[in-house]
């Protein structure tokens, strides 16, 4: 019975540590099974996010980006840059960001808080904290909000070189 619990800790432990290394990973999935896991009852609803109702006018916000993805290119184990993606409100009512999360804890995301109105620009700034990572990196950050998709997924990439030791 001991030896079982021992085994259980390290597992445990074990897929804590690697969990933020996982490259390419479906972010409604994570988040869904995230929240399923803080929330037992959460298991038995369906697996997608909350779209909003349907506007009576019919009219939805469109956030469009000047580009989804950017390459930070090489850089050096510790490093921290960020980036702001710039996006605009092409469609026809206001655009609400609810939140946008990171795929693991070292991509954070700040976003507008306020309506964005159509016609109107915002950004988005990541910051990536590339301690303990090496090599070709992808993250993403999905942002949730009320355009007809429910959500918009944007990606930030690296090489990471790790330092050699003397």
């Amino acid at each position: 019975m001991k030896k079982r619990m021992n085994l259980m800790v390290v597992a445990a432990l074990l897929l804590l540590t690697t969990a933020c290394k996982k490259e390419n990973v479906n972010d409604k999935e994570v988040l869904l099974d995230t929240i399923s896991a803080q929330r037992p009852e959460a298991e038995a609803k369906p697996k997608t996010l909350p779209n909003y109702q349907v506007p009576a006018d019919g009219k939805y916000p469109v956030m469009t980006f000047e580009e989804e993805e950017h390459d930070f290119g090489t850089i050096q184990q510790g490093d921290k840059p960020t980036y702001e993606f710039e996006f605009k409100n092409t469609g026809e009512a206001d655009l609400t960001i609810t939140a946008a999360r990171g795929s693991c804890g070292c991509t954070v995301p700040e976003y507008p808080k306020t309506p964005i109105k159509a016609g109107e620009s915002g950004k988005i700034k990541v910051s990536f904290d590339s301690k303990g990572k090496s090599g070709e990196t992808t993250k993403t950050v999905t942002i949730m909000c009320n355009t007809k998709e429910g959500n918009k997924i944007i990606k930030i990439k690296a090489n990471i070189e790790v330092p050699k030791k003397n």
